[in-house]
């Protein structure tokens, strides 16, 4: 709307801000009236934490405001530069914040915009509220100037009444300082979609990832208040700006003890053909049997480490920011349900399959050796069915034919190697890219090939929440013996779901979901379990099989409900 310069205040011989109407909009009669109110709304406020305006004229047609000069910058440059911020540090923010919005209520109008954009930190550590460009006022009376089909604020820090469109208070607001003390602990936002609008009603669907599981550090009193603030019910958040300073200034700010035994993670587990899974016994799932009884640790330690870094050069001190003593990640209760067990152990882990599986080794090593010896007796032959010595070196008649049609003495290019049978799928592994190392059940990733046991399928873990904690997914890679082409299929057993099939050339999978490039099938979504089929291009070595919700499960926990699980997975040329 407008452009901000430095001035000077020659009367009072100050500096101060001038927020200048651009040209383009000064013809447009809503826009400057707008602008207008904003200076009227703000003057009259008077907070230490909301940016205050000292005169306000129209010059050549131009509305202007003249304002207090905060020398800091943005709360969104500061969480641009250094991502994620202490709870310490968060609250201070929370606190002021929630102070001016209380002001700006009581005073009967709403923000609409509360964003990073709009908090200013000083270079002393002061924060103030900026831009009521779009305030609302509370009395019904009030025209905001809005059309009815506009939807007035910031996508991404939208409260649900504003998408809905419903009547707004003040707990609008305080719903979008929750959304900024979110960012400012977990960095990035809860809601984060394609585009503005999947972003805005992302938030009428679900709720935010439990901050616990993105900083298990954190105070449980200050994440619990965050989520209150959260609420999709209004009614269920704090009543009042007042309130919530209130809370955020009373937050037992001790961090929660954290088990500092380390655990030693599971190796990463593939499945080879002929071979038995083996490794490190996997921590028990709840529903999964498993060959032998272990004592598992009940959650891994990461211990990370990072030095205090000041708001800016001129910043705040090193003790406003927390020092972060590590982050872990609990895994679900481990405690077997007392209902039916609906899965199998692997079957490459049960003794009394072992003979089957030698007997199959057996005869694919038989069929190797016959399927060498034919070759060995079809290329001992020249063109006229003659037998050639093999030890003998290439004559005009009985020329090596891996130099081709060619009559010169020169050997051809040697083909290249090819498998010694039909492509099939190599190797399945589980991969959770976003995990903390401990691994996505990898073990058991061989029960997601087709077999025997049609209802078998490789779990996930057991999740709090069915978007696993703000992970962009899990999945399984599918190999194959060469570069392959033809059908993939696979049953999604459990629902509601979303599913992602991509495939690559590359010899070796790419590390980040982000470079598999588009799904071979857009993402497949169902309330009820299913099966997927598509077909993969010619080349592909790899395909990924990327679950970015899952379902509840009755093998999991009340805790901890969601999993996923894939099955009777194929491949044909």
């Amino acid at each position: 709307m407008a452009e901000v310069w430095v001035a000077t205040d020659l009367q009072l011989d100050r500096r101060v801000a001038l927020k200048w109407l651009r040209p383009a909009l000064a013809a447009d009669p809503v826009v400057a009236e707008r602008f207008r109110r904003e200076a009227i709304a703000v003057a009259r406020l008077n907070h230490p934490n909301i940016v205050a305006v000292h005169d306000v004229f129209e010059h050549a047609g131009r509305q202007a405001v003249v304002m207090q000069l905060v020398d800091g910058k943005s709360l969104r440059q500061l969480l641009d530069s250094q991502k994620r911020l202490g709870p310490e540090l968060t609250i201070h923010i929370g606190a002021a914040i929630s102070g001016a919005l209380d002001e700006a209520h009581r005073a009967g109008f709403v923000h609409r915009d509360v964003k990073p954009g709009n908090i200013l930190v000083t270079s002393d550590g002061r924060v103030l509220l900026t831009d009521f460009g779009i305030a609302k006022g509370l009395d019904p009376g009030d025209d905001d100037l809005t059309s009815d089909n506009v939807m007035m604020g910031t996508a991404k820090y939208l409260s649900p009444e504003q998408v809905r469109g419903r009547k707004l208070d003040g707990r609008a607001d305080l719903y979008s300082l929750g959304l900024v003390l979110y960012e400012c602990l977990a960095g990035r936002v809860p809601f984060l979609g394609e585009s503005d609008a999947d972003t805005a009603l992302a938030r009428l669907q679900r709720d935010p990832t439990d901050l616990n599981r993105l900083r298990p550090t954190l105070p449980p009193g200050l994440v619990d208040l965050i989520h209150r603030a959260l609420a999709r019910n209004p009614a269920h958040r704090p009543a009042s700006g007042h309130g919530f300073r209130t809370a955020l200034l009373a937050v037992d700010t001790t961090a929660p003890h954290i088990d500092g035994t380390p655990a030693e993670p599971p190796r990463r587990g593939a499945f080879i053909r002929g071979t038995t899974p083996t490794g490190p016994s996997r921590p028990e799932i709840p529903g999964e049997p498993t060959a032998r009884s272990t004592d598992s640790p009940t959650s891994s330690t990461t211990p990370r480490s990072s030095s205090p870094t000041e708001i800016d050069q001129r910043g705040a001190r090193a003790s406003d920011l927390p020092r972060r003593t590590g982050d872990t990640v609990s895994t679900p209760d481990r405690t077997p349900p007392a209902g039916p067990i609906r899965a199998r152990t692997a079957r490459g882990m049960q003794q009394h399959l072992m003979p089957s599986l030698v007997m199959v080794g057996v005869l694919l090593v038989i069929a190797a050796a016959v399927v060498l010896a034919l070759w060995i007796a079809l290329s001992v032959n020249d063109p006229d069915g003659s037998p050639v010595d093999p030890g003998a070196p290439a004559t005009e008649s009985g020329a090596d034919p891996a130099a081709g049609t060619d009559e010169t003495d020169e050997p051809g290019p040697a083909p290249p190697p090819q498998p010694d049978g039909p492509i099939g799928i190599d190797t399945v592994e589980a991969w959770d890219p976003d995990g903390d190392g401990a691994g996505e059940n990898d073990e058991q990733a061989p029960l997601a090939l087709a077999g025997a046991n049609p209802d078998s399928g490789w779990p996930t873990l057991c999740y709090s929440s069915q978007f696993m904690g703000g992970k962009r997914g899990v999945g399984l890679i599918v190999s194959f013996t060469g570069a392959a082409g033809g059908t993939v299929g696979v049953d999604v057993l459990n629902a509601p779901y979303q599913l992602e099939i991509f495939a690559t050339e590359t010899v070796t999978p790419p590390g980040d979901p982000d470079r598999w490039g588009s799904s071979l099938v857009g993402t497949e979504y169902a309330e009820r379990p299913g099966r997927i089929e598509t077909s993969v291009p010619d080349g592909t070595r790899h395909v990924l099989l990327w679950l970015k919700e899952l379902g509840p499960d009755d093998a999991c926990t009340s805790s901890n409900p969601y999993r996923g699980r894939l099955g009777n997975l194929t491949f044909s040329s």
